[in-house]
């Protein structure tokens, strides 16, 4: 029998079980003990009944004129009879007997006491020097009948007792889990960067050091994290300074230099500092996206940041760049610089891989769903799960970090959304497309 994943059901389950083995053993228990008090009343009774007539019986025969005439009592109005006697002599004739009687039913007389045969149970008893018995028989289904009568009166109750028991097991069991079960919903509802601690307000005993090691566990991730993070960020930002110096100094042995070839050195040596420079840029963008906060207290109109990243960049590119804003403001909390962020990447990787001479198209609407489609060779699917990763090309051998989807992705998760990559772009047959939902703050209806 396979147990149920769920540990309330299985604690109502085996309670339940348990509970009705029991109860049903106390029954069988019980009716085991009323029987054999039952079958001592019994017995008593039908001692009783033959002490009682065998002197009445005495006085009748010894009155009699006729000796070893037998004599069977009438009824003196129709009735069920739960006893029947004979009375005999010591040559084993009988002398009396009650009304329905069947001789064959009584045994022969071997001495007073209680005697049993498969269908009735017997009590003998001998008065005036043994020549008068008298034989007390009950029928044996009487008295099984009244047993089960009585086994049915302690099951009854039992099979109204049993769901009710077992209803309030559940709903106890259910109660006494409430605490598991809201630390299991927190982990449950908790995104993969989530490494706050969970609250263990209420939590059994049996299961508090669990959830404490658990916390430790993400208390010391949140710090390794939280170190990696910083590293990157601050490796990053102390790059700056010194590659903005290399590069001025490339660029200055480049213009002071009259030899061709040391010019063509400084002029790899400018190009691999700038790589070098948008990479730093990069993982300062993927520590942001990663640990920095995405959403503020208030909204604002995210029109304005997608327009001012979109004329910057139009500014610095010979590709154009089509816009398409709704007419209304939309506002979202997400930071402007996330939202930047977004944009810039996403753009930056359709100028990079799509065709030169084709526009890119970038769309925010008013529903808060972004997308920027450009065109170029179709990407493969496999290709497209596995362009999120970091450092992930694509087989492409246009320059770029591989960070630059990697960040949105990352971003696009914190936010919970998803960023979706398609290939071809919509409506196209050709081309490569990414679109995801940002949150947007509803406005209120004047």
């Amino acid at each position: 029998m396979m147990l149920p994943g769920s540990l309330q059901a299985r604690l109502a389950l085996s309670l339940g079980a348990l509970l009705t083995v029991l109860w049903l053993a106390a029954a069988w228990v019980t009716g085991q003990v009323l029987r054999h008090e039952m079958d001592e009343v019994f017995d008593s009774a039908l001692q009783e009944t033959a002490q009682r007539l065998l002197p009445l019986a005495v006085l009748d025969i010894l009155s009699r004129d006729d000796d070893g005439v037998t004599q069977r009592l009438g009824a003196i109005r129709t009735h069920g009879e739960f006893f029947t006697y004979v009375v005999r002599d010591a040559q084993g004739r009988i002398l009396l007997q009650s009304h329905t009687a069947d001789p064959a039913d009584f045994p022969a007389y071997d001495g007073p006491g209680f005697r049993q045969t498969d269908s009735h149970r017997l009590y003998s008893e001998d008065a005036v020097q043994g020549t008068v018995r008298i034989t007390v028989a009950e029928p044996l289904p009487q008295r099984a009948e009244l047993a089960g009568e009585l086994q049915m009166v302690l099951a009854l109750p039992i099979l109204v007792v049993i769901p009710i028991a077992l209803l309030a097991i559940i709903l106890a069991v259910r109660a006494s889990l409430t605490p598991l079960r809201r630390f299991r919903e927190s982990l449950a509802a908790r995104s993969g960067r989530d490494l706050s601690p969970v609250p263990v307000g209420g939590l059994p005993a049996e299961i508090l050091p669990v959830a404490t090691t658990l916390n430790d566990v993400l208390d010391r991730l949140k710090a390794a994290f939280d170190a990696e993070r910083s590293f990157a960020a601050n490796a990053a930002h102390e790059l700056r300074t010194p590659l903005a110096g290399a590069i001025a100094q490339a660029q200055r042995l480049q213009v002071e230099t009259k030899d061709a070839t040391a010019a063509r050195r400084a002029a790899d040596i400018e190009a691999a500092l700038k790589r070098l420079t948008r990479m730093a840029e990069r993982l300062l963008q993927l520590a942001r996206a990663e640990g920095g906060p995405l959403r503020l207290d208030h909204a604002t109109d995210l029109r304005v940041v997608a327009r001012l990243i979109i004329e910057d960049m139009q500014r610095a590119t010979a590709t154009q760049i089509r816009l398409v804003l709704p007419d209304q403001p939309v506002l979202s909390d997400l930071d402007p610089d996330a939202f930047g962020i977004i944009c810039r990447n996403l753009v930056e990787n359709a100028l990079r891989h799509g065709t030169p001479a084709s526009p890119i198209d970038v769309t925010l609407a008013q529903d808060g769903r972004f997308r920027v489609a450009n065109d170029g060779p179709l990407v493969s699917p496999q290709t497209l799960s596995l362009l999120t990763r970091r450092f992930e090309r694509g087989g492409s051998g246009a320059e770029g970090s591989g960070l630059g989807l990697a960040i949105v992705a990352a971003i696009a998760d914190r936010i919970s959304t998803r960023l979706i990559l398609a290939s071809p772009r919509s409506g196209t047959t050709s081309g490569f497309e990414a679109a995801l939902t940002l949150p947007i703050v509803a406005t209120k209806q004047h």
